[in-house]
């Protein structure tokens, strides 16, 4: 009887809980019948009482990341690995504020989070998270740089974002679901003075990002099938794909729903008047026109109906898309990873598979089930195991990153270094009470952005170049930040008569890396401010110690 208990335990899917399988053994021990009778009793029983939970049915986040971490973790035993341990609340800490919020926290932040002593600390500091404006403010940050890459080289462009930013913005503050705000996106109605003037450029409206794509639809085609579904079709516009089966009829077929736009003023270029009608396009060098056409071969345009963008959104939008809900949180995902369930985040191709395909379905499903929120999204990854893994390395099997065994070390964006500058150091952006809602008008923090800026690399290998680190040792925000009469963090620790050199270098650690000094740390602190105090220089050594902590590596890199 014990073996065919066993035997019906090994049958029941990993999805079930360990519960219900416990339960159906001890169902089965009490049974008194043949054992043939018996083992077919306990399957029955297995199945009605095992909970396989399926990502469609899942509502509360905590369902989720509990299913996250059993994807996770069953490729962790299929492959022998040995996971890190959980991370300590310091270092979860100024992760979750990192991913969530673009910044590190306050040093106050961090000793009443140590010292606090509930059990569900960890969820209640993600929720603050998410109610604050930093969140609003970081989440616009993410994905204006997703959606107008070009800013970041084009003057022109950035003039515009304030626009768009404010667009932006208030759909996260609404908690808009992604779908709703990529739908109204994609049907922006547009006039020719739309784009050829810049008299709208500072209303509330996503027009900037088609002027950064020039208005020509295969600019737009390449972009929103990256963007929303996942898809690099860069390749095929002007000859078939040649790793994977997109064809160049496909391209300008897709290309063909961007032609109701009026082409864009470039400087120094002639507006060129489009000729074709709206939802068809020729395809350059080949003397053949096109009619747009989804790239899903399997979804038709009814006769009749218009081939406009408006048809377009509401294909990509739809929860019976493949692709938009996927890509979607294969995005979050590598936003809180450094690295996506497929990577690069915008290619999904049959060449380059998921790393946990079932993991990634289950996610896209729950997103689809939950209206597409990303709050959603966060409260599950935040909350599973895998998510509050250590990033020390504890075991050779943690090396390869796509198994998620330790959380990846990442490289800072650009906005995140000075948002978490500012933060230690106390720097107060410059307010401008005309434009309340552009935060773009303190000219440091673009001087900072334009030399830091490397979006483009993935996160585990992002890093800094040499200018980078000469700006950062010797450039005049971190002088000044480092200077015990302009910095107003180190100008507070030092004046407060109340403190003991002990408590100062806590204070510095706390507001640079949102933990307490080791043993070894404070005692080296202590002791090279002690060798300071003889010939008067005792200021100077809180200088140089907080001008050490801001250059490592600790406090440049999320971990």
């Amino acid at each position: 009887m014990e073996i065919y208990g066993k035997k019906c335990i090994e049958f029941i899917s990993p999805h079930g809980q360990r519960a219900s399988r416990t339960k159906c053994f001890d169902q089965f021990s009490k049974l008194k019948r043949p054992a043939a009778v018996s083992a077919f009793s306990c399957l029955i029983l297995c199945l009605l009482s095992s909970s396989v939970v399926r990502a469609e049915a899942i509502t509360d986040p905590t369902s989720l990341s509990l299913l996250i971490d059993q994807r996770i973790s069953a490729r962790w035993k299929a492959e022998n690995v040995t996971p890190a341990p959980v991370a300590d609340d310091a270092e979860f800490m100024r992760r979750v504020y990192l991913d969530v919020t673009g910044k590190i926290p306050h040093a106050s932040s961090v000793r009443d989070f140590l010292a606090d002593d509930s059990l569900n600390k960890r969820q209640q500091l993600v929720e603050g998270l998410l109610a604050s404006p930093s969140y609003i403010i970081h989440y616009t940050n993410l994905w204006r740089a997703a959606m107008i890459p070009e800013a970041d080289a084009d003057q022109q462009i950035r003039v515009a974002l304030p626009g768009f930013e404010s667009w932006l913005r208030s759909r996260v503050a609404e908690n808009r679901n992604f779908a709703e705000i990529v739908e109204e996106m994609l049907t922006l109605p547009f006039d020719q003075q739309a784009m050829l003037g810049l008299n709208q450029l500072n209303q509330s409206t996503p027009v900037a990002f088609y002027q950064a794509k020039e208005a020509k639809p295969e600019r737009l085609a390449a972009a929103t099938s990256r963007l929303f579904l996942g898809i690099r079709l860069d390749c095929a516009q002007c000859h078939d794909h040649p790793f994977d089966s997109w064809k160049q009829d496909q391209f300008w077929k897709y290309a063909a729903f961007f032609t109701d736009i009026p082409a864009a003023q470039v400087r120094g270029q002639e507006v060129v008047t489009r000729k074709e009608s709206p939802g068809t396009i020729k395809i350059p060098e080949l003397d053949r026109v096109v009619e747009a056409t989804f790239l899903d071969r399997e979804t038709a345009i009814s006769e009749g109906e218009s081939r406009d963008r408006t048809v377009l959104a509401k294909w990509i939008v739809s929860s019976e898309n493949p692709y938009f809900a996927k890509a979607a949180v294969n995005r979050i995902w590598s936003y809180h990873f450094g690295i996506g369930l497929v990577e690069p985040m915008d290619d999904f191709s049959s060449s380059n598979p998921a790393s946990h395909p079932e993991l990634l379905d289950d996610l896209a499903e729950a997103f689809v089930a939950n209206d597409f929120d990303f709050k959603f999204l966060i409260r599950a990854i935040t909350s599973s195991k895998t998510y509050q893994l250590s990033s020390r390395q504890t075991d050779s099997s943690q090396e390869e990153p796509t198994l998620f065994a330790r959380m990846p070390v990442r490289g800072m964006t650009a906005e995140q270094i000075f948002d978490s500058l500012s933060v230690a150091t106390g720097y107060r952006q410059p307010f401008d009470p005309e434009q309340p809602l552009n935060f773009n008008n303190d000219q440091a923090r673009q001087d900072f952005i334009a030399m830091f800026g490397n979006q483009t690399e993935s996160a585990p290998d992002r890093a800094s170049t040499v200018l980078q680190a000469l700006a950062l040792m010797n450039g005049d925000f971190v002088g000044d930040a480092t200077d015990i009469v302009e910095s107003r963090t180190l100008a507070a620790i030092i004046d407060s008569p109340f403190l003991s050199d002990e408590q100062r270098v806590e204070a510095m650690y706390l507001s640079t890396l949102s933990r307490f000094p080791s043993k070894i740390e404070r005692q080296e602190m202590l002791d090279y401010i002690k060798s300071n105090q003889a010939d008067g220089s005792r200021p100077e050594s809180y200088a140089d110690i907080f001008w050490v902590l801001l250059n490592s590596s600790e406090f440049l890199l999320n971990h």
